[in-house]
C-alpha cells in the first residue's frame, strides 16, 4: 500500500510540474498593480486535462493517506 502511496506522490509532483505558471499570482509580490486574485480564467484543451489529472491525484493521494492511517 505504501509502495503506490509512493508512486502516486511521484506522480502528483511530476504532473503539477507540467502545469503552465500562473504569472498573476506573483504581481502581489512585484507591486504591479492588479492582483487578478478573482479573475475568472478558463482552462481549455490540454491545460485542462492536467489540471484535472493533478486534482484526482490529489484525491487519491489524500484518501490513500487516510487508508493507511487507519489500517496500519
Amino acid at each position: 500500500m505504501r509502495i503506490i502511496l509512493l508512486v502516486v506522490a511521484i506522480l502528483l509532483i511530476l504532473i503539477s510540474l507540467l502545469q503552465g505558471g500562473k504569472s498573476e499570482g506573483l504581481s502581489a509580490f512585484t507591486g504591479s498593480g492588479d492582483l487578478g486574485l478573482f479573475q475568472n480564467a478558463k482552462e481549455r484543451g490540454p491545460e485542462k486535462l492536467i489540471s484535472n489529472i493533478t486534482m484526482i491525484l490529489g484525491i487519491v493521494f489524500f484518501i490513500l493517506v487516510i487508508v493507511i492511517r487507519i489500517f496500519e
